[in-house]
């Protein structure tokens, strides 16, 4: 297995994960459509290269990693919907 590869896949793929789950609830299935296409150009890379262990393993780290950043923060920290959020410096 390539250390390095492993490691760029891993970054990669947490961070697709992490976009997934820090979305507004209402938009989540546009974020889950429109991050398809990275998913299916990493896979075709993975298989074109010869890495699909690598692949595979990063995405079962991925998954470990976002798991832990939920259960530690995401859970405790929800993600606020449009209308709660403010713009500082603005006088409403």
């Amino acid at each position: 297995m390539n250390l390095e590869y492993f490691l760029l896949f891993t970054i990669i793929i947490t961070l697709l994960l992490l976009l997934i789950q820090r979305t507004e609830s209402g938009k989540r299935r546009v974020v889950i459509v429109a991050m398809i296409i990275p998913a299916i150009l990493i896979r075709n890379w993975a298989n074109f290269r010869d890495m699909e262990t690598e692949a595979w393993a990063a995405l079962g780290a991925a998954i470990v990693l976002n798991l832990l950043f939920w259960v530690l923060i995401g859970r405790y920290n929800p993600v606020p919907s449009s209308e709660d959020i403010r713009v500082l410096g603005l006088d409403d």
